[in-house]
């Protein structure tokens, strides 16, 4: 039988592969590196980009490729057959990965041709892998003697068992919730779709009533829109718990794998010659020390206090005064919020989500993206993962760029939250250019049944700004101009500057020439009035103040954790986070919060002390967008093709090929300045 895992002729055969192909096709992959590598240690009378890069990358893409299609079925649907084959098989992966890192022999080979004198000859894009690639050994533990290395290689092991299994407890501990309301007066204040929602849920299990799940587009509504506290209450409690000490089941606990965790990554930086693992993590990002990302996060934060603090006033007041709710609990924050937002601005979310279903904002989003890059956006044909799932592909003129799925909605077996990632990357292959192809996941709603007519999913303008978000980091991906596998695409771009182009498409979404295009009433087929979308503007920096403290707080106990933490000292990270509250916080939540047990970006995504980097890119990504908007005094249009060309020259299309903050200057003809970013958020002067 031919495993489709090892069919790397155009795209992945997601209707054919199974997880017993996972382990043959692995080893397959696993065994050809080997011998490969076995090869290329061997002396050599000359060393080319040709006859010893080349052929590295061609063994290692296919392995990679491989691997990450199993790890993309493990996110999007999970299976116990799928699961327990991918842990089986992570220890060999990371172990092939370790010892590559560890390779003297290619190290030395690559010094060669750093040292060579044809480097100076090679494209800037080359060098810049050639350069990657040797600091990369320095942080694999290639200069390590052969006992450490023995250590550091455990080490990796540990750690991504650690991090998939911390991963998988937040996924089951979700999974497991459910909350069933039989009388439909106890969910007074939930809109109509959203109970429709919870009934066609209980439904498809055979239950009655109406079932609520911590997946957030259920989760979600219940805490904006429950008039009932005590419903609000206890759906709060078990999304603050999830994976910890006090959630439902202890298996399912993290707290110990975040202090092993902890302690490995503090192990590896001092292996490295390191005092802590902010610094490992900080060597290929654009901020230079943990005290610099510090003092950028203590800065951020004493400018958004005094608005957080107003913010604050004002919700308990309205609480108190309008509500009859004395104790503003961290149950009531959404609820109590969106009610002030209502009798401020006259307009729910509730209201506004109507005018966005899914095929206008498809197609409004495309349009922008079109008229921004000169590039056309067409259905496409694929086997998929999931009968939801829909590809399309870009071209530009006539020629094919590159390919992209998206899979937008929540449902069982699918990690929670959303990315961009890729399935393909850009290359010069000897079959000539390989496009790249990329991977979009979302958790919204989906599409309901109602009144024996299926009506299409409808999103908020939240989760709006995060499909244009995660889209962002597609154009990056897929609109790349270099063909080096290293530093093609968002390959090789430092982690505090690769979200800005997806920061740069969230602001086009309060644009009013965009958002008309994408807005039809779900009933009435009319537009979004000018009206609502003035009220919307008005309401945008709405408690701004409370959600930049809240990143930044999250920010600094990612780095905090990572850089003068002791995990065998006194103090707990709940004690860490606690005292970074106290400090910078104006709301404190309750004392069973344990949000860190469920932090997936620094504990299972490859976000450990780089959770500033949202903020750090948000400078970049606000100071590019306002480029746009001083050039409509040069008589552009916002969306305008001339500066849609400049930014794909700049920043989009290449890549990791040169240091970010000179793409940055390329486009801006300076260095990057705070103020739009204050600006946009409502927090100058």
């Amino acid at each position: 039988m031919t495993n489709p895992l090892l069919n790397f002729e155009g795209l992945p055969r997601f209707d054919q592969i199974r997880p017993e192909h996972v382990t043959p096709a692995i080893d397959t992959l696993l065994n050809h590196c080997k011998t490969v590598v076995e090869e290329l240690e061997a002396p050599m009378a000359e060393i080319t980009w040709d006859n010893f890069i080349t052929p590295l990358d061609d063994c290692t893409e296919q392995l990679s490729r491989a691997w990450g299609i199993v790890g993309h079925l493990n996110a999007v649907v999970d299976t116990p057959e799928l699961r327990a084959v991918y842990n089986e098989n992570i220890p060999k992966i990371t172990e092939f990965w370790t010892s590559l890192s560890q390779n003297l022999a290619l190290f030395e080979k690559y010094k060669a041709i750093r040292n060579g004198s044809s480097f100076s000859s090679l494209s800037p894009a080359r060098q810049r892998v050639i350069e990657n690639t040797l600091r990369d050994f320095r942080l694999g533990g290639a200069e390590l003697p052969d006992d450490r290395k023995k250590r550091f290689a455990e080490i990796q092991e540990k750690t991504a068992s650690l991090s998939t299994r911390f991963s998988e407890n937040v996924l089951d501990a979700t999974n497991d919730f459910e909350l069933l309301v039989q009388d439909e007066a106890e969910l007074k204040g939930l809109p109509e779709d959203i109970l429709h929602a919870a009934r066609a849920a209980a439904q498809s299990e055979n239950k009655t009533g109406y079932k609520f799940t911590l997946h957030f587009p259920s989760f979600y509504p219940l805490m904006q829109y429950a008039d009932n506290r005590h419903l609000r209450e206890k759906m709060y409690r078990a999304n603050a718990t999830r994976a910890s000490e006090l959630g439902a089941r202890p298996e399912w606990d993290n707290t110990g794998n975040i202090g092993e965790l902890l302690r490995l990554r503090q192990e590896e930086a001092a292996l490295l010659g390191y005092r802590n693992y902010a610094e490992v993590s900080l060597v290929p990002k654009m901020a230079r020390t943990p005290d610099e990302v510090i003092a950028f996060l203590e800065d951020l934060a004493k400018r958004a206090r005094p608005f957080a603090e107003k913010d604050l006033a004002e919700l308990k007041q309205f609480a108190r005064e309008e509500l009859g709710i004395a104790d503003l609990e961290a149950w009531d924050m959404a609820y109590v919020s969106e009610k002030l937002r209502q009798q401020r601005y006259a307009f729910s979310e509730q209201e506004v989500k109507q005018y966005f279903p899914e095929p206008r904002v498809l197609e409004g989003l495309f349009r922008l993206v079109q008229t921004l890059y000169s590039v056309t956006i067409l259905p496409d044909k694929a086997p998929v993962w999931h009968k939801d799932v829909k590809f399309f592909r870009i071209e530009k003129d006539g020629n094919l760029v590159g390919q992209f799925y998206m899979d937008l909605y929540a449902r069982p077996g699918k990690r929670g939250g959303a990315w961009m990632d890729d399935a393909r990357s850009r290359r010069i292959t000897v079959n000539g250019l390989q496009t790249p192809v990329a991977y979009l996941t979302c958790n919204f709603s989906s599409p309901i049944e109602k009144n024996g007519k299926w009506q299409p999913a409808l999103f908020t303008h939240d989760e709006v700004m995060t499909l244009f978000h995660e889209f962002g980091h597609g154009l990056h991906h897929l609109l790349s101009r270099v063909d080096e596998l290293g530093v093609s695409g968002i390959a090789g771009v430092e982690w505090d500057a690769v979200e800005l182009p997806s920061q740069f498409m969230e602001n086009f979404c309060w644009e009013w020439d965009v958002v008309r295009h994408m807005t039809s009433h779900i009933d009435t087929a009319k537009p979004l009035p000018k009206k609502l979308f003035d009220k919307m503007l008005a309401a945008r920096n709405f408690q701004s103040g409370l959600q930049m403290l809240r990143q930044i707080e999250f920010s600094l106990a990612d780095m905090h954790l990572h850089y003068d933490y002791d995990p065998d000292g006194q103090y707990s990270v709940q004690d860490v986070l606690d005292g970074i509250r106290k400090k910078y916080a104006v709301v404190i939540p309750p004392e069973f919060n344990r949000f860190l047990q469920s932090f997936s970006h620094i504990f299972a995504g490859g976000y450990a002390a780089g959770y500033y980097s949202y903020k750090w890119a948000e400078v970049l990504s606000a100071d590019v967008y306002s480029a746009f908007e001083e050039s409509l005094a040069d008589g552009n249009d916002l969306i305008s093709p001339e500066m849609g060309a400049r930014l794909l020259e700049e920043i989009l299309s290449v890549g990791g090929s040169r240091p970010a903050i000179e793409s940055f200057v390329a486009f801006r003809g300076r260095q990057p300045s705070i103020d739009a970013l204050l600006r946009h958020n409502g927090l100058a002067a």
